[in-house]
Protein backbone atom coordinates (compact mmCIF):
# COMPACT_ATOMS: atom_id res chain seq x y z
CA UNK A 1 0.00 0.00 0.00
CA UNK A 2 2.92 2.34 0.74
CA UNK A 3 6.40 2.50 -0.69
CA UNK A 4 9.15 1.20 1.59
CA UNK A 5 10.16 4.08 3.89
CA UNK A 6 13.75 5.33 4.24
CA UNK A 7 15.94 3.30 6.61
CA UNK A 8 17.60 4.73 9.71
CA UNK A 9 20.47 2.65 11.06
CA UNK A 10 21.22 2.00 14.72
CA UNK A 11 24.34 1.53 16.76
CA UNK A 12 24.88 -0.08 20.18
CA UNK A 13 24.71 2.42 23.02
CA UNK A 14 25.56 -0.21 25.65
CA UNK A 15 25.01 -3.86 26.54
CA UNK A 16 24.62 -5.89 29.69
CA UNK A 17 28.09 -6.78 30.96
CA UNK A 18 29.12 -10.42 31.35
CA UNK A 19 29.15 -10.07 35.13
CA UNK A 20 25.37 -9.42 35.11
CA UNK A 21 24.39 -12.17 32.65
CA UNK A 22 22.59 -14.96 34.51
CA UNK A 23 23.13 -18.68 34.06
CA UNK A 24 21.81 -21.52 36.17
CA UNK A 25 19.18 -19.55 38.09
CA UNK A 26 15.67 -21.02 37.97
CA UNK A 27 13.02 -18.89 36.30
CA UNK A 28 9.44 -19.86 35.42
CA UNK A 29 9.54 -17.29 32.62
CA UNK A 30 12.61 -18.96 31.12
CA UNK A 31 11.15 -22.47 31.44
CA UNK A 32 7.96 -21.36 29.70
CA UNK A 33 9.92 -19.87 26.79
CA UNK A 34 12.05 -23.00 26.43
CA UNK A 35 9.01 -25.20 25.77
CA UNK A 36 8.96 -26.35 22.17
CA UNK A 37 12.64 -25.58 21.58
CA UNK A 38 14.68 -28.33 19.84
CA UNK A 39 16.53 -30.51 22.36
CA UNK A 40 19.83 -30.03 20.53
CA UNK A 41 19.40 -26.23 20.54
CA UNK A 42 18.63 -25.22 24.11
CA UNK A 43 17.71 -21.58 24.45
CA UNK A 44 20.18 -19.64 26.58
CA UNK A 45 18.44 -16.72 28.28
CA UNK A 46 20.84 -14.62 30.34
CA UNK A 47 18.42 -11.67 30.53
CA UNK A 48 15.52 -10.07 28.67
CA UNK A 49 15.61 -6.29 28.83
CA UNK A 50 12.49 -4.16 28.38
CA UNK A 51 10.82 -1.03 29.70
CA UNK A 52 13.38 1.76 29.06
CA UNK A 53 12.65 5.10 30.74
CA UNK A 54 14.80 8.15 31.49
CA UNK A 55 15.00 10.14 34.69
CA UNK A 56 15.81 13.86 34.74
CA UNK A 57 19.51 13.21 35.31
CA UNK A 58 19.80 11.31 32.03
CA UNK A 59 19.93 7.86 33.61
CA UNK A 60 18.13 5.14 31.68
CA UNK A 61 16.19 2.60 33.73
CA UNK A 62 15.06 -0.77 32.36
CA UNK A 63 13.77 -4.13 33.62
CA UNK A 64 14.98 -7.71 33.23
CA UNK A 65 11.85 -9.87 33.00
CA UNK A 66 13.07 -13.44 33.71
CA UNK A 67 15.28 -12.61 36.69
CA UNK A 68 13.25 -9.74 38.15
CA UNK A 69 15.98 -7.14 38.14
CA UNK A 70 15.79 -3.38 37.71
CA UNK A 71 18.82 -1.68 36.14
CA UNK A 72 19.94 1.93 36.07
CA UNK A 73 22.20 2.79 33.13
CA UNK A 74 24.32 5.91 33.42
CA UNK A 75 24.74 8.39 30.53
CA UNK A 76 28.10 6.66 29.96
CA UNK A 77 26.35 3.29 29.53
CA UNK A 78 27.32 1.70 32.87
CA UNK A 79 24.84 -0.73 34.48
CA UNK A 80 23.87 -0.72 38.17
CA UNK A 81 21.45 -3.20 39.77
CA UNK A 82 18.81 -1.15 41.60
CA UNK A 83 16.53 -4.04 42.60
CA UNK A 84 16.64 -7.86 42.52
CA UNK A 85 13.38 -9.41 43.75
CA UNK A 86 10.82 -12.17 43.13
CA UNK A 87 8.60 -11.23 40.20
CA UNK A 88 8.36 -10.64 36.44
CA UNK A 89 8.73 -6.91 35.68
CA UNK A 90 7.56 -5.95 32.20
CA UNK A 91 7.69 -2.17 32.13
CA UNK A 92 8.94 0.85 34.06
CA UNK A 93 7.94 4.51 34.05
CA UNK A 94 9.05 7.48 36.13
CA UNK A 95 6.53 9.86 37.69
CA UNK A 96 6.71 13.62 37.41
CA UNK A 97 7.69 13.73 41.10
CA UNK A 98 10.53 11.26 40.55
CA UNK A 99 8.83 8.12 41.88
CA UNK A 100 9.58 4.95 39.90
CA UNK A 101 6.66 2.67 38.98
CA UNK A 102 7.00 -0.87 37.65
CA UNK A 103 4.43 -3.07 35.90
CA UNK A 104 4.96 -6.64 37.08
CA UNK A 105 3.19 -9.58 35.42
CA UNK A 106 2.84 -11.43 38.73
CA UNK A 107 2.24 -8.61 41.21
CA UNK A 108 0.51 -5.73 39.39
CA UNK A 109 1.80 -2.17 39.49
CA UNK A 110 4.54 -1.59 42.05
CA UNK A 111 6.43 1.38 43.44
CA UNK A 112 10.22 1.03 43.53
CA UNK A 113 12.41 2.61 46.19
CA UNK A 114 15.74 2.92 44.31
CA UNK A 115 17.69 3.43 47.55
CA UNK A 116 16.65 0.12 49.14
CA UNK A 117 15.33 -1.86 46.16
CA UNK A 118 12.04 -2.38 48.01
CA UNK A 119 8.91 -2.92 45.88
CA UNK A 120 5.57 -1.71 47.27
CA UNK A 121 2.20 -2.67 45.67
CA UNK A 122 0.11 0.17 44.22
CA UNK A 123 -2.50 -1.63 42.08
CA UNK A 124 -2.88 -5.35 42.83
CA UNK A 125 -6.32 -6.47 41.65
CA UNK A 126 -9.41 -5.63 39.64
CA UNK A 127 -12.92 -6.19 41.05
CA UNK A 128 -11.59 -8.51 43.75
CA UNK A 129 -9.50 -10.71 41.48
CA UNK A 130 -5.91 -10.66 40.32
CA UNK A 131 -4.86 -9.37 36.92
CA UNK A 132 -4.12 -11.72 34.04
CA UNK A 133 -0.64 -10.20 33.75
CA UNK A 134 0.03 -6.46 33.45
CA UNK A 135 2.38 -5.68 30.59
CA UNK A 136 2.84 -1.94 29.96
CA UNK A 137 1.51 1.41 31.15
CA UNK A 138 1.59 5.15 30.52
CA UNK A 139 0.91 8.22 32.68
CA UNK A 140 -1.70 10.79 31.75
CA UNK A 141 -0.92 14.44 32.44
CA UNK A 142 -2.97 14.29 35.67
CA UNK A 143 -1.09 11.23 36.95
CA UNK A 144 -3.68 8.66 35.90
CA UNK A 145 -2.17 5.34 34.80
CA UNK A 146 -3.42 3.58 31.66
CA UNK A 147 -2.20 -0.02 31.48
CA UNK A 148 -2.56 -3.23 29.51
CA UNK A 149 -3.47 -6.50 31.22
CA UNK A 150 -2.20 -8.98 28.64
CA UNK A 151 -1.64 -12.26 30.44
CA UNK A 152 -1.60 -15.10 27.89
CA UNK A 153 -4.38 -13.63 25.76
CA UNK A 154 -4.26 -14.23 22.02
CA UNK A 155 -6.58 -14.64 19.05
CA UNK A 156 -7.83 -17.97 20.41
CA UNK A 157 -8.21 -16.46 23.90
CA UNK A 158 -9.11 -12.75 23.48
CA UNK A 159 -9.23 -12.05 27.21
CA UNK A 160 -6.78 -9.15 27.41
CA UNK A 161 -7.89 -5.88 28.98
CA UNK A 162 -7.01 -2.19 29.19
CA UNK A 163 -7.54 -0.26 32.43
CA UNK A 164 -7.23 3.24 33.82
CA UNK A 165 -6.20 3.80 37.43
CA UNK A 166 -7.33 7.24 38.59
CA UNK A 167 -4.70 9.06 40.62
CA UNK A 168 -7.19 11.33 42.42
CA UNK A 169 -9.13 8.56 44.13
CA UNK A 170 -7.37 5.27 43.37
CA UNK A 171 -10.40 3.95 41.48
CA UNK A 172 -9.91 1.43 38.68
CA UNK A 173 -11.84 1.71 35.41
CA UNK A 174 -12.07 -0.94 32.71
CA UNK A 175 -11.44 0.81 29.40
CA UNK A 176 -11.55 -2.18 27.08
CA UNK A 177 -11.81 -5.97 27.25
CA UNK A 178 -11.75 -8.93 24.85
CA UNK A 179 -8.41 -7.82 23.38
CA UNK A 180 -6.13 -10.53 21.88
CA UNK A 181 -2.79 -9.56 23.35
CA UNK A 182 -2.74 -5.88 24.44
CA UNK A 183 0.85 -4.80 24.92
CA UNK A 184 2.51 -1.37 24.42
CA UNK A 185 0.35 1.64 25.25
CA UNK A 186 0.70 5.39 24.63
CA UNK A 187 -1.27 8.65 24.62
CA UNK A 188 -1.10 11.25 21.86
CA UNK A 189 0.20 14.71 22.96
CA UNK A 190 -3.29 16.14 23.45
CA UNK A 191 -4.44 12.99 25.29
CA UNK A 192 -7.50 12.67 23.09
CA UNK A 193 -6.35 9.28 21.77
CA UNK A 194 -5.03 6.13 23.42
CA UNK A 195 -2.97 3.76 21.26
CA UNK A 196 -2.53 0.08 22.10
CA UNK A 197 -0.29 -2.43 20.36
CA UNK A 198 -2.22 -5.68 19.93
CA UNK A 199 0.61 -8.15 19.52
CA UNK A 200 -1.30 -11.25 18.47
CA UNK A 201 -3.19 -9.41 15.73
CA UNK A 202 -0.07 -7.59 14.53
CA UNK A 203 -1.74 -4.20 14.66
CA UNK A 204 -2.17 -0.95 16.59
CA UNK A 205 -5.59 0.06 17.93
CA UNK A 206 -6.80 3.66 18.22
CA UNK A 207 -9.10 4.48 21.16
CA UNK A 208 -10.78 7.94 21.31
CA UNK A 209 -10.92 9.35 24.85
CA UNK A 210 -13.47 11.63 26.49
CA UNK A 211 -12.21 14.93 27.96
CA UNK A 212 -11.98 13.37 31.44
CA UNK A 213 -9.88 10.49 30.11
CA UNK A 214 -12.39 7.63 29.89
CA UNK A 215 -14.13 6.24 26.82
CA UNK A 216 -17.71 6.47 25.65
CA UNK A 217 -19.29 3.15 26.68
CA UNK A 218 -21.88 3.22 23.91
CA UNK A 219 -20.88 4.12 20.38
CA UNK A 220 -17.14 4.34 21.10
CA UNK A 221 -15.40 4.24 17.72
CA UNK A 222 -12.43 2.04 18.51
CA UNK A 223 -10.60 0.72 15.49
CA UNK A 224 -7.37 -0.48 13.90
CA UNK A 225 -5.03 2.44 13.27
CA UNK A 226 -2.07 0.58 11.75
CA UNK A 227 -1.96 -2.96 10.30
CA UNK A 228 1.51 -4.51 10.31
CA UNK A 229 2.73 -7.62 8.52
CA UNK A 230 5.44 -10.17 9.12
CA UNK A 231 7.69 -10.77 12.19
CA UNK A 232 7.97 -13.75 14.52
CA UNK A 233 6.01 -11.93 17.19
CA UNK A 234 4.28 -8.58 16.69
CA UNK A 235 4.21 -4.97 17.88
CA UNK A 236 5.49 -4.63 21.44
CA UNK A 237 6.43 -1.20 22.85
CA UNK A 238 5.21 2.25 21.77
CA UNK A 239 6.51 5.81 21.96
CA UNK A 240 5.03 9.07 20.69
CA UNK A 241 6.84 11.89 18.91
CA UNK A 242 6.22 15.61 19.34
CA UNK A 243 3.94 15.72 16.30
CA UNK A 244 1.74 12.84 17.47
CA UNK A 245 3.40 10.18 15.33
CA UNK A 246 4.18 6.71 16.67
CA UNK A 247 7.37 4.70 17.10
CA UNK A 248 6.20 1.07 16.99
CA UNK A 249 8.65 -1.61 18.13
CA UNK A 250 8.11 -4.62 15.88
CA UNK A 251 9.56 -7.48 17.89
CA UNK A 252 10.58 -10.47 15.81
CA UNK A 253 11.43 -8.27 12.83
CA UNK A 254 14.38 -6.30 14.21
CA UNK A 255 12.58 -3.06 13.38
CA UNK A 256 11.06 0.04 14.90
CA UNK A 257 8.61 1.71 12.52
CA UNK A 258 8.04 5.46 12.63
CA UNK A 259 4.54 6.43 11.53
CA UNK A 260 3.05 9.89 11.06
CA UNK A 261 0.04 10.96 13.10
CA UNK A 262 -2.05 9.85 10.11
CA UNK A 263 -0.56 6.36 10.23
CA UNK A 264 1.71 6.71 7.19
CA UNK A 265 5.11 4.94 7.41
CA UNK A 266 7.83 7.62 7.60
CA UNK A 267 10.97 5.64 8.50
CA UNK A 268 12.17 2.14 9.30
CA UNK A 269 14.74 1.90 12.09
CA UNK A 270 16.77 -1.26 11.57
CA UNK A 271 18.41 -3.20 14.40
CA UNK A 272 22.17 -3.69 14.17
CA UNK A 273 21.91 -6.65 16.58
CA UNK A 274 19.05 -9.14 16.95
CA UNK A 275 15.40 -9.16 15.95
CA UNK A 276 13.80 -8.71 19.40
CA UNK A 277 13.33 -4.95 19.26
CA UNK A 278 10.84 -4.78 22.11
CA UNK A 279 10.62 -1.31 23.70
CA UNK A 280 11.90 2.21 23.09
CA UNK A 281 12.20 5.65 24.68
CA UNK A 282 13.17 9.08 23.37
CA UNK A 283 16.21 10.62 25.05
CA UNK A 284 19.30 12.71 24.53
CA UNK A 285 19.64 16.47 25.09
CA UNK A 286 17.12 17.31 22.35
CA UNK A 287 14.97 14.15 22.66
CA UNK A 288 15.85 13.23 19.08
CA UNK A 289 17.61 9.97 19.94
CA UNK A 290 15.55 6.82 20.22
CA UNK A 291 16.89 4.19 22.64
CA UNK A 292 15.71 0.64 21.88
CA UNK A 293 15.93 -2.57 23.88
CA UNK A 294 17.10 -5.54 21.80
CA UNK A 295 16.06 -8.00 24.45
CA UNK A 296 17.75 -11.26 23.54
CA UNK A 297 21.25 -9.82 23.19
CA UNK A 298 20.94 -7.63 26.29
CA UNK A 299 21.68 -4.55 24.21
CA UNK A 300 20.44 -0.97 24.19
CA UNK A 301 20.46 0.36 20.63
CA UNK A 302 20.11 3.99 19.58
CA UNK A 303 19.07 5.86 16.48
CA UNK A 304 19.18 9.59 15.74
CA UNK A 305 15.84 10.80 14.36
CA UNK A 306 14.72 13.89 12.44
CA UNK A 307 11.91 14.58 14.93
CA UNK A 308 11.91 14.85 18.71
CA UNK A 309 9.90 12.67 21.01
CA UNK A 310 6.97 13.93 23.05
CA UNK A 311 8.41 14.77 26.50
CA UNK A 312 8.18 11.94 29.00
CA UNK A 313 5.86 12.45 31.97
CA UNK A 314 8.95 12.49 34.19
CA UNK A 315 10.30 15.52 32.28
CA UNK A 316 7.21 17.69 32.04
Amino acid sequence: MFAAPPIIETDVFTELPASLRISGRKSKWVEFRKKGQPVDKPEVIHSYLEGPSFDRDGNLYCVDIPYARIFRISPAGEFTVVADYEGEPNSLKIHQDGRIFVADRLHGILLLDPASGKMTPVVEEAAGEGFRGINDFVFGRNGDIYFTDQGNSSMNDPSGRVFRWRAKDGELELILDKVPGPNGIALNPSETLLFVNVTRMNNVWRIPLLPEGGIMQLGAKIGIFIQLTGSLSGPDGLAVDSDGGLAVCHSGLGTVWLFSKLGEPAYRIRSCRGIRTTNCAFGGPDFKTLFITESESGSILRAVLPIAGHPLYSHR
